[in-house]
């Protein structure tokens, strides 16, 4: 509103420079284009990512599998081979146990794995995940947090181009500036030496 308040206000002042209305022709341009390109550039970005999200999450749900693990006792030195992709508490106590699950084939798999303490007992069971040759896994994406993503991805796109309007704008304005500057020492350099002289027409 500003902006266009500016275009009407400089339309026809006799004071009115090129620079003074390409400065309000300039800002309501940006303005516009945060309103209007900003949000369809998020929502743009917003659904692709959706999209890509969805068909991952397709593609992990049918190459990994789900599975049950059984603590067969505490590990001794042995560096874990996988983690328990169940247990999201990072401040959670965890263990390294020798656990053994079943590959999607049937075949039974055995391996080092870190996991939290109450499940850490032997005989304790928790789930894992598994890809097709009974290798540990994380956890398929969850939808829900797949559209997190998305939302944010959009979101971060419309910020973006909003930054970007706005770098843009003001390397503009910085031009505007520095030619209006130019335009003022011409003009004084043309007058200056006269400027106040009887007679001289100043």
């Amino acid at each position: 509103m500003r902006a266009a308040a500016g275009i009407w206000r400089w339309r026809h002042n006799p004071l009115r420079r090129v620079t003074d209305l390409a400065e309000a022709w300039l800002a309501l341009v940006a303005a516009l284009a945060l309103l209007t390109a900003g949000p369809v550039v998020g929502w743009i970005t917003g659904t692709l990512t959706d999209e890509y999200l969805r068909h991952s999450v397709r593609i992990q749900r049918q190459q990994r599998h789900a599975a049950t693990a059984t603590v067969l006792g505490p590990a001794t030195g042995a560096s874990p081979a996988a983690f328990d992709p169940e247990s999201s508490a990072t401040s959670e106590q965890r263990r390294t146990v020798v656990a053994q699950w079943s590959a999607p084939d049937g075949t039974r798999r055995t391996g080092t794995l870190t996991i939290g303490v109450p499940h850490a007992r032997t005989g304790g069971t928790f789930p894992v995940w598994t890809d097709g040759s009974g290798r540990m896994v994380p956890r398929p994406m969850d939808p829900a947090t797949a559209r997190v993503h998305a939302t944010l991805a959009g979101i971060g796109a419309a910020g973006a181009f909003g930054v970007l309007v706005e770098c843009a704008r003001r390397l503009l304005l910085w031009r505007l500036v520095r030619r209006r500057f130019a335009d003022l020492d011409r003009a004084w350099a043309a007058v200056g030496p006269d400027w106040g002289r009887a007679g001289a027409g100043s």
